[in-house]
């Protein structure tokens, strides 16, 4: 091993062995959506009949998702917010595709409005550049072990919504009597007629009869209960059925809590707002509901509707668009919040009203058909259900666990594949492949022969005409530092565009280009000055030392 890389492996800056090219403006509305993949920064965006790259390749994000890499194995069209790879030399595609994904290029980002990456930035990369045939059994490695990675968090994925129909299994057997059903045909319990002992409660509580404690026929039961269990009506055993503030008080930085319905979808009462009311507008709002641990507190209009969590503190607060739900003692508290929770979906879908607006007046939530068993059996499907969530409970903390190892995996893979370890057996038995004129000592030297070659190649002429600003435009683009050297005087910005080589009508790439070496003379090198603009309002750039 020499600097961390196996003997033979090479250090060199990936300018060296790519050349990142830049997308072409392609419109959502000139894509005919056949073919082949059209790509942007994130990914795949379209599809047209006319690739822009006639091979597969690399796309890597240059505005927006910069740095994010992409592998296409066929033609593909990358638009202008792209840079794309076409050719690797004779190289793996596959083992480029892992080594440049590797890289931090998505912490690159130098434009301070538009996020982008710039291409020096990532030619200064450091990469690893083994023998051309490790490159391939590297690649092939991490085909493998990756798809296993992704195949196994998959299967992690999909177990929370696994979990979360299971839950709903329970409850939904709980509500029948099917979840209690052996347990019935040892103990027997009586059934008593719990609507005289809600009525008897209201009245020695001082609450007082309304029109909903009266008990309606149930037509249409929802589904069949034990013959020990009776249907109510929500309302008739319910001491009482009401609502919070319809109009919002005025909110003070102390005083009385105060909830919303957002501060119930956590499962459990969130006082972190702290949200608070005056005394006069708590007292009234709490004397109207009075609040008790154990009743059961149901968000009844706009988002979240349907959303409930049992009072579990012993202070006083108030709340809005949240209706509740007074239990009489007949009634476990958490046997009501999980018949709630079992059927949430006939009485929070099927009987919301309000159109766009959802909506749970007090006359639904007054009607709603509850199954109530006697009181010793309600204990016993409490045991049951919280013993089994917990097995759940247990299940979920354990996938998350294995789902945070198996991400980890997907980073230290490739990590290891790149320090030589998944190759370490490989190379001992093939040193003939990694040596000589297979080293990756002659694979660099070839690639920066070949390179030469393309370049030296002439590239097509400009069409159109080209207006000419103070001089003849250079046939090359130069940087701008060179461009005020070689006028020896100040240049306005339109100047400097010509005298650097950009032609009049220059394309987004080439401007962007233009302005970024601007940016990086001022800022970086510090070897230009922009001087006070001109009667006309534009910029003009002189040479630091000569200024």
């Amino acid at each position: 091993m020499s600097e961390g890389i196996p003997e033979g492996w090479l250090k060199t800056q990936l300018g060296s062995i790519i050349e990142l090219k830049y997308g072409k403006s392609l419109p959502a509305k000139t894509r005919d959506g056949d073919g082949y993949p059209v790509y942007g920064s994130n990914g795949i965006v379209g599809a047209h009949s006319k690739p822009l790259v006639e091979k597969g390749g690399l796309i890597i994000g240059r505005k927006g998702s910069y740095g994010e890499v992409q592998l296409s194995e066929k033609p593909f069209f990358p638009i202008d917010t792209t840079y794309f790879v076409d050719e690797l030399y004779g190289q793996p595609i596959k083992y480029w595709f892992y080594q440049v994904k590797s890289l931090p290029l998505t912490e690159l980002n130098r434009s301070t409005a538009i996020p982008g990456l710039n291409r020096d930035d990532a030619y200064k990369q450091e990469v690893i550049l083994p023998s051309l045939a490790e490159q391939k059994v590297i690649a092939d490695k991490l085909d493998t072990l990756l798809a296993q990675v992704e195949s196994t968090k998959s299967h992690l994925e999909r177990i929370p919504e696994i979990l979360k129909r299971f839950r709903q299994s329970v409850l939904a057997a709980a509500v029948s009597g099917n979840l209690t059903k052996k347990w019935r045909e040892i103990y027997r319990p009586i059934s008593v007629n719990y609507s005289v002992l809600a009525k008897e409660e209201r009245r020695l509580k001082g609450i007082r009869e309304t029109k909903h404690n009266k008990q309606k026929q149930i037509e249409n039961e929802p589904f069949a209960i034990p013959s020990s269990w009776q249907w109510t009506r929500l309302g008739h055993i319910a001491l009482k059925i009401t609502d919070g503030a319809h109009n919002t008080p005025s909110v003070l930085p102390q005083g009385y809590p105060y909830l919303m319905a957002m501060d119930l979808t956590g499962g459990h009462l969130d006082f972190s707002a702290k949200r608070y009311i005056s005394e006069k507008e708590h007292r009234e709002l709490f004397l109207k509901c009075l609040p008790e641990v154990g009743d059961l507190l149901v968000v009844n209009i706009g988002a979240g509707t349907g959303n409930n969590v049992l009072i579990d503190v012993d202070f006083e607060f108030s709340f809005k668009n949240i209706a509740i739900i007074k239990k009489p003692s007949f009634v476990a508290a958490e046997y009501l919040k999980y018949f709630f929770d079992a059927q949430k979906q006939r009485i929070f879908n099927e009987q919301t009203r309000g159109g766009a607006q959802p909506f749970l007046s007090l006359t639904i939530l007054n009607d709603i058909p509850f199954a109530l068993p006697p009181t010793e059996e309600q204990a016993e499907i409490v045991r049951r259900i919280k013993e089994l969530f917990s097995f759940t409970d247990c299940i979920e903390q354990k996938t998350k666990a294995a789902l945070a190892r198996v991400n980890s995996l997907a980073q230290s893979i490739p990590a290891k594949a790149f320090r030589g370890e998944l190759t370490a057996d490989w190379r001992a038995a093939n040193p003939g492949l990694i040596s000589g004129d297979n080293s990756a000592e002659a694979l660099l030297a070839k690639i920066k022969a070949k390179r030469e070659t393309l370049n030296k190649r002439p590239k097509p002429k400009r069409t159109g005409t080209i207006k000419k600003t103070g001089r003849n435009m250079s046939e090359q683009i130069i940087k701008v530092i060179e461009a005020l050297k070689q006028a020896g005087e100040p240049l306005s910005g339109q100047q400097l565009l010509a005298a650097a080589g950009y032609p009049s009508d220059s394309s987004t790439d080439q401007l962007e280009q233009f302005f970024l070496d601007i940016r990086d003379a001022l800022m970086l090198d510090k070897n230009i000055v922009k001087l006070e603009r001109s009667d006309d309002g534009q910029d003009w750039f002189a040479v630091a030392d000569a200024v």
